[in-house]
């Protein structure tokens, strides 16, 4: 009888584990457009509540995804936060503070709540994800993001088809792509790569992690 109590005592151990890990970081949303037709489309499609659990959702799956169990493996924030704002573009990320385009809210056509979770994903990654120092290009940056948020079940139907595109790291979904690719021959090589790009940045950490280069790697799935 005593063995099921044991077990379900470890339970509880590992759970609350797990939420005084997640509880170590905060995450806060608030909408400055609330007086424009895109911040109020975000209010009544989306929400600051929502949009704070999906900061801490995505983040937990990044963690996971970058196999990043211990908050020593991650790096130092503590805060994650988000603000809706009157500005052009889709969204950007500096340092721990996403901004997100209320002016793209409102002009989305379409599940502008799934829309806005993926957005979410791809910028919660930004905060997380190491850039090598400064030395990463753009294009894989942003491609880690993008596979972060395809992992996630929300890439767009806009997104490249497998196999597409002109370069390997031409960034967003054409290195998502890719970065799945090279995911599936070895399950791990995006935590991997990342985890590399904590001290700096080459090209040939591919070759490193998947005993080919890059550019091979690329042929190899253009072919496929």
């Amino acid at each position: 009888m005593k063995q099921p109590h044991v077990a379900t005592v470890a339970s509880l151990l590992a759970l609350a584990a797990a939420a005084t890990t997640a509880a170590a970081v905060t995450f806060d949303a608030t909408n400055s457009a609330s007086n424009t037709p895109g911040g109020q489309r975000f209010d009544q499609a989306v929400g600051l509540d929502y949009a704070k659990r999906v900061l801490s959702d995505a983040s937990t799956f990044i963690w996971n995804t970058f196999n990043q169990p211990s908050p020593d493996d991650r790096k130092p924030v503590d805060k994650v936060t988000l603000v809706v704002e009157d500005i052009d573009g889709v969204a950007f990320t500096s340092a721990n503070g996403i901004h997100l385009s209320a002016k793209y809210v409102g002009g989305y056509s379409g599940d502008v709540k799934k829309e806005v979770t993926g957005v979410l994903y791809h910028e919660v990654t930004h905060v997380w994800q190491w850039n090598g120092q400064g030395r990463a290009n753009g294009g894989l940056i942003e491609g880690i993001a993008d596979y972060v948020q395809l992992k996630a079940g929300y890439a767009p139907g806009s997104w490249v088809l497998p196999g597409q595109g002109r370069r390997w790291d031409q960034g967003y979904d054409v290195t998502a792509r890719f970065l799945d690719y090279c995911d599936s021959l070895k399950p791990g090589f995006v935590a991997q790569l990342n985890a590399k790009m904590k001290d700096g940045y080459t090209d040939d950490f591919f070759a490193q992690i998947l005993g080919k280069s890059v550019q091979q790697l690329w042929q190899d799935y253009k072919a496929a």
